[in-house]
């Protein structure tokens, strides 16, 4: 096991809220097997990877030697996290949410080591109180605290309803932390609230309080809004290997490298570099997007149906960079071989041999697609060419 720094270290790439530090290097510097939880609510059937974010921490701490907690939230899932929502949720029934739980659970093993995992439903222990616990649990809470939670509140200034069993959300996750005895509760940044009461909770039942951490929210493809599939900006990772590969590399260069940091395994230190190496103009920022599909799609559908992918994405975008009509031009077999050079001269592309070297050495200059930079490459066979100068002008030579 790494020493108590180290892990710290690990843990804290690619978070944003740590209650508190000093707390969690206490916990690690005991080095006993930390119990790390994470509830998460069967609410809909398919995993994206936004939800991933949180899960890969997870498995993090599963890699470090600490045990994961997975809380299967059956029960909380009845009431719905009110979380983030600007709405009361539309109530799930227990047949709905235990139809989720299956499919959740499948697509989980994707990412934890299930085999040494804790798996625990929260209607375990919620079937089994009576109302009379349900009074007390109530009572650790006051209205006043609730509204200090940012949706609550400005529901409330904005005289939207918040229904009273939206009140019982943030007790019931609170008192999954009780019922595990957990070390560490893992979220995303708006699971605060519900976390902090965690902590509350565990104090009052005499426990050694929680640390927290949470995980930043990540916006979809479109790169503005949280990842939803009801937005339609969602990356499943049940997707077809080519859907998920082309959606990635649809993500705009700046988002990408928040996508590196949250869902690739890079360490820091090689992130760092390519960041550097792309802003020197050293790496290609679609370079790097590519190895970042690549790893996401072996991931969650193995090595070779990545390089399918990608094979077929570059297919496409091959396809797409080329006009739908480009002017044609034949040129009798006997000039080959001819120096590319000299053949972007005559064919009018540059204006001189200066212009078509410096175009060359700026990378300027493709043939079928392929970036020719030797100043003294010559075209020897007869055939099809497309030669691109520039971004804008093309043309097809056919040597015959």
């Amino acid at each position: 096991m790494r020493t108590p720094k180290e892990q710290l270290q690990e843990v804290l790439r690619g978070t944003v809220d740590l209650v508190s530090e000093a707390e969690l290097f206490n916990k690690l510097s005991k080095k006993k097997k930390l119990r790390v939880k994470l509830g998460v609510d069967p609410s809909s059937k398919d995993i994206h990877l936004g939800h991933t974010v949180v899960l890969q921490k997870l498995r993090q701490f599963q890699d470090l030697g600490h045990q994961a907690v997975l809380i299967i939230g059956d029960y909380t899932a009845l009431v719905g996290d009110p979380s983030g929502k600007q709405a009361t949720r539309p109530q799930l029934t227990l047949a709905e949410v235990t139809d989720n739980a299956k499919t959740y659970f499948n697509q989980v093993q994707k990412i934890l080591k299930m085999d040494a995992a804790e798996i625990r439903y929260n209607g375990e222990w919620f079937t089994k109180l009576a109302f009379v616990d349900v009074i007390k649990l109530a009572s650790k809470m006051t209205v006043a605290r609730m509204l200090e939670r940012d949706d609550f509140s400005k529901r409330f200034k904005s005289g939207q309803s918040i229904a009273i069993h939206e009140f019982l959300y943030p007790l019931m996750q609170g008192y999954d932390s009780v019922m595990v005895k957990s070390d560490v509760e893992l979220g995303g940044t708006d699971q605060l609230f519900n976390l902090l009461v965690g902590r509350q909770l565990q104090k009052d039942a005499g426990q050694d309080p929680q640390v927290i951490l949470t995980t930043p929210l990540l916006e979809g493809t479109d790169g503005i809004q949280k990842m939803s599939k009801s937005l339609n900006n969602a990356i499943g990772i049940t997707e077809s290997p080519k859907e998920m590969f082309g959606k990635i590399m649809s993500v705009s260069d700046e988002m990408m490298w928040k996508y590196t940091e949250l869902l690739s395994k890079i360490s820091a230190k090689d992130l760092e570099e390519k960041q550097a190496q792309a802003a020197d103009g050293k790496l290609n920022p679609k370079d790097a997007k590519v190895d970042l599909a690549l790893e996401i799609v072996e991931r969650f559908h193995g090595k070779k149906e990545a390089q399918i992918a990608k094979t077929q994405f570059e297919a496409l975008f091959q396809k797409k960079a080329l006009p739908d009509e480009m002017e044609e031009e034949k040129v009798s077999s006997k000039a080959l071989p001819i120096s590319l050079m000299k053949l972007l001269v005559d064919l009018r592309l540059v204006a001189s041999n200066g212009e078509a070297k410096r175009m060359m050495k700026q990378g300027g200059v493709s043939l079928n697609q392929k970036k020719i930079e030797d100043l003294s490459f010559e075209i020897k066979s007869k055939g099809e060419y497309i030669l691109k100068v520039g971004k804008r002008k093309f043309k097809k030579v056919i040597f015959s």
